[in-house]
């Protein structure tokens, strides 16, 4: 069977979304354990100095994009008045959004806030079973 160049640029979309799409999952360890904002604040001096993950969802007016570096607002997704700092440094993620779902992964520190090492848009539970 011989494809046509329409049906050849169709099959190559088609596999280069695929490949998009595993390596922005491929980051994302569903075996990791996440702590909500209101966990993390909850029990504040259990996590400080401590590697967490966490998600929630960039609290609206919150977001400061400057160079070389990504500040906001996590808020917690089930009581949206709890929220905790969160400054990023690295590649800005894409569809990064107020209002939007994140999951992160970075360190807590005195001051309360987090210093994330990596933002994923969306929740890791979405791909989980």
């Amino acid at each position: 069977m011989t494809l046509t160049k329409r049906q050849k640029k169709i099959v190559i979309a088609l596999v280069a979304a695929a490949i998009i799409a595993v390596t922005g999952l491929w980051g994302i360890d569903t075996n990791q354990q996440y702590y909500t904002v209101s966990q993390i604040l909850e029990e504040q001096h259990k996590y400080t100095g401590k590697n967490i993950n966490t998600m929630g969802i960039i609290n609206n007016n919150s977001l400061i994009l400057e160079p070389g570096k990504i500040s906001f607002l996590l808020q917690d997704t089930e009581y949206p008045a709890l929220t905790i700092s969160v400054e990023y440094t690295g590649d800005l993620p894409p569809n990064l959004k107020e209002g939007k779902s994140i999951s992160l992964s970075g360190r807590l520190e005195e001051d309360g806030t987090i210093y994330a090492n990596q933002i994923v848009m969306g929740c890791p539970s979405k791909y989980s079973e």
